[in-house]
């Protein structure tokens, strides 16, 4: 009855009802994924803000731009290993963003 009004109330702002597990592994599972939830997330976060700095220090021709560039093509590479994104998606955005550097060199 106890784990029923529990439920109710964890629900209460979603109005919807959802089963929160009673096996002890499921109890454990959900502990796991909202690690890795908050590992990717951060990941991704990160990742967005160096691929911003590479952009616009390539935009803006910088002094720094090879280095920001060699290091959002590492963190990409380091996502699609521990399973952040998917291989095309980081071979997308590696691809559009040596398009970019590419026409900033070949300008200077």
């Amino acid at each position: 009855m106890v784990s029923y009004i529990l439920k109710k109330l964890i629900c209460k702002k979603s109005r919807r009802y959802f089963n929160l597990p009673n096996i002890k592994s499921a109890k454990k599972r959900v502990k796991l994924i909202k690690k890795k939830t908050l590992r990717n997330k951060s990941i991704k976060t990160n990742l967005k803000t160096i691929l911003k700095k590479a952009n616009t220090s390539i935009l803006e021709l910088s002094a720094t731009k090879e280095d920001d560039f060699k290091l959002a093509i590492k963190k990409l590479d380091q996502a699609v290993s521990k399973g952040v994104l998917h291989k095309n998606s980081a071979n997308r955005k590696k691809s559009k963003l040596a398009l970019e550097y590419n026409k900033t060199t070949s300008k200077v």
